[in-house]
């Protein structure tokens, strides 16, 4: 990746497609110019070009017929594709923002899960499945034992990461968990040479104002959409299922 592409962001434009055909390969299903997450890790997915109409037709082959697939940027679907539902969003360029770990923070893994996803059902930061954790670094901050706090590492395209997953049990807001969360998965990101970003509803106005306080700036306000392929479901079922937590905050 050269140093310029790198500094104006140019991958983060199609960041789905630039991650799983760059460092999370090892969690795509593709076919053709289309390509997917592993639909237990993270529901989104994307075509290299979405101007392209034969991206959209191995996107439909990769997903099967009449199934919900959910996509962000600025995509325009070909006729016969539905729109199930769009939620706007905003794209925040995170590499002015100060980085430093954080003494508490603990790193989480597989054996956390159960406890992680109770605190996303609880908080609905955006999608986080079973393997979501095996994307990236995800840090945590304990009370009495308990899980009250969260943020990690989420899409990967080449030099960035995305932090995602922000979110605090209510009993414990106010304390400025989250922002010491994302600083210290920050820190990481910077370790390992890359530059973080974040997605975010438009409407979670208190969390864009948060991230814009410690230096994240707007780079873009894209669009995380929800499609239905062309055709019927080959088992007769529908195949409309919204992703976890998407319906609220991306």
């Amino acid at each position: 990746m050269s140093p310029e592409s790198r500094q104006d962001g140019a991958v983060l434009d199609n960041p789905v497609w630039a991650a799983l055909s760059g460092p999370h390969r090892a969690f795509a299903q593709s076919v053709g110019r289309a390509a997917r997450y592993l639909p237990d890790a993270n529901p989104f997915a994307a075509v290299a070009d979405p101007r392209d109409p034969r991206a959209w037709a191995d996107l439909a082959e990769l997903t099967g017929p009449g199934r919900e697939v959910w996509l962000t940027g600025l995509p325009t679907p070909p006729p016969g594709w539905r729109t199930l539902r769009t939620i706007p969003g905003v794209q925040l360029d995170g590499r002015a923002v100060r980085a430093e770990a954080d003494p508490e923070a603990v790193r989480l893994g597989a054996a956390d899960v159960p406890e992680m996803l109770e605190l996303v059902a609880l908080t609905a930061p955006g999608p986080f499945l079973p393997r979501t954790v095996e994307l990236g670094t995800y840090l945590g901050i304990r009370h009495e034992g308990r899980l009250v706090a969260m943020a990690g590492e989420r899409m990967r395209p080449t030099g960035w990461t995305e932090i995602s997953a922000v979110c605090t049990h209510p009993d414990h807001r106010g304390r400025g968990l989250a922002q010491r969360l994302v600083r210290a998965v920050a820190a990481g990101v910077r370790e390992r040479g890359d530059l973080p970003f974040l997605h975010a509803a438009a409407d979670n106005t208190n969390a864009v104002r948060l991230y814009g306080a410690m230096g994240f700036a707007l780079r873009r306000e894209p669009v995380f959409i929800g499609l239905l392929t062309p055709g019927e479901p080959e088992d007769g079922e529908a195949g409309h299922r919204s992703p976890a937590g998407a319906g609220t905050r991306p």
